[in-house]
């Protein structure tokens, strides 16, 4: 039996929190020879959770949709931690689809009217909630000071495309409209989201240019879905192994989509949409990810439009590492970036 295993199973009380609490050198040897590929060495914290992924069962895209979105929830609140904020609260609007929660988080400290980032939860259309991504938005709302409103958008396969659209959508609307009496300023509002919500939160920003009454002052894109068109080379690379799979991606796409859909749909594929004047944007992806070409191809075509773009790349990293901010230090240390970009974009 290996040292991870024995780690990993010796007590009930050894987790992954704790592991990644030893000495470097000894993260390091537990988490194996260095891996790397395209000239990219994986983190030792990013090899050693992804050993210790395979000790504790089946992946979630091999479960039932309904078991396979407990286990994310419960795999999300081991690496989220118990991160503080000032208040949080949960608030019901007129949806779509029915009724639509919206979770607003305030950090401490915050008074009057204040910027806002809209964030929408990644999941490949099928899993997360406000739950999953409850630590990053207190991690977000803390460190740049600005509420942060998540979005319970509807998930498939109950609700196929472009169900989760129109629910972000609703969501974007309500709250520029009622951003005064729920202490937000209107001019400073951003939009945000990881994977999947990476993908709405681009396509609200480029809407809002065609009509909004307000338009996103910012927007925060973390690894993005951007096209259903074309198989990039990561979406090869790094199809297996890297937490998020080829196979969980199919499953999202075959759930979200009936079959019959143009996957150039305004409404699915960022990267193929006019990208004219929406909002600046920081643009972050993984290096051992499969998201990793197509994101970098949206920030390129941002820049090609001459939208004020920051891209970086956090070239050790796997998906998923927003939700990491509990956890060792690479995951926190890389969403601090992304916090820190996103004070800017609304200060």
């Amino acid at each position: 039996m290996s040292l991870v295993a024995q780690l990993a199973g010796t007590a009930r009380g050894v987790t992954a929190r704790s592991i990644l609490m030893l000495p470097k050198p000894v993260i390091r040897r537990l988490a194996g020879a260095p891996v790397v590929i395209d000239g990219r060495t994986l983190d030792p914290e990013m090899q050693l959770l992804l050993r210790l992924q395979k000790l504790e069962g089946p992946a979630t895209e091999t479960l039932p949709i309904r078991k396979g979105r407990a286990h994310l929830v419960a795999g999300t609140r081991v690496v989220g931690g118990d991160q503080p904020i000032g208040a949080v609260t949960d608030r019901t609007i007129d949806g779509p689809g029915g009724p639509l929660t919206l979770r607003f988080f305030t950090p401490r400290g915050l008074t009057g009217d204040s910027p806002a980032l809209v964030y929408v939860h990644g999941g490949a259309w099928i899993y997360g909630d406000l739950d999953s991504h409850d630590a990053v938005c207190r991690f977000l709302a803390e460190e740049a000071q600005v509420r942060v409103i998540a979005v319970d958008y509807r998930l498939a396969p109950e609700a196929p495309f472009p169900a989760a659209f129109d629910d972000v959508s609703a969501a974007w609307q309500w709250i520029t409209e009622h951003a005064k009496g729920i202490g937000i300023d209107p001019t400073r509002i951003a939009v945000g989201g990881d994977s999947a919500g990476g993908c709405m939160a681009a396509l609200i920003a480029q809407h809002a240019v065609k009509g909004a009454a307000i338009k996103p002052a910012f927007q925060l894109l973390i690894y993005p879905v951007t096209d259903f068109l074309d198989t990039s080379a990561s979406r090869k690379t790094y199809a297996e192994g890297f937490y998020l799979t080829k196979g969980y991606m199919d499953l999202g796409e075959e759930s979200y989509l009936l079959g019959d859909e143009d996957r150039a749909d305004p409404r699915l594929s960022p990267l193929r949409q006019d990208v004219t004047g929406v909002a600046p944007a920081y643009v972050v992806t993984a290096g051992f990810d499969m998201l990793l070409d197509e994101g970098k191809a949206y920030a390129d075509k941002l820049k090609a439009a001459g939208v004020p773009v920051e891209y970086v790349c956090e070239e050790g990293l796997i998906h998923s590492f927003a939700n990491m901010v509990g956890i060792g230090t690479s995951g926190p240390r890389a969403m601090r970036r992304a916090a820190n970009a996103l004070q800017r974009g609304l200060s």
